[in-house]
Order: structure tokens, then sequence, then C-alpha cells
């Protein structure tokens, strides 16, 4: 599942990864700030999840899996 979460304000991204972690156990989150990025990065891992970021031109892909 890709959750597209570029241009939406904080806490709206983070709100957006955990309905999807409900449904599914490995999510793709693109984001464009680095702050969507840390926080979705700090709420993934505190769910016990793995979390890889890859840079991608000025967006970030945040992988997480359970």
């Amino acid at each position: 599942m890709v959750v597209d979460a570029r241009g939406v304000s904080c806490p709206q991204p983070v709100l957006m990864t955990k309905n999807a972690l409900a449904k599914e156990a490995n999510i793709e989150v693109l984001v464009d700030n680095n702050t969507a990025m840390n926080n979705i990065t700090r709420f993934a891992t505190s769910q016990g999840a793995t979390v890889e970021v890859k840079e991608e031109g000025e967006d970030y892909r945040i992988v997480i899996s359970k």
C-alpha cells in the first residue's frame, strides 16, 4: 500500500500512516518535507516497525514493515 502524504501538513501524514498500518503490515509513505519524514519515522519505530527512508529528489519514500 502506498500512502501519498505529499503536500499535507502535520499531523495529518502521521494519522494517514497510522490508519494504513492498521490495514496493512507493509506500507510506503511519500512525503515532501523533513518534519513529516521524522515524525512518521518516530511513530513507526514506536510501533515496533522497521523503517527505511529513501530520498527521491526533494521527496522521501518511507518503507515501513511490521
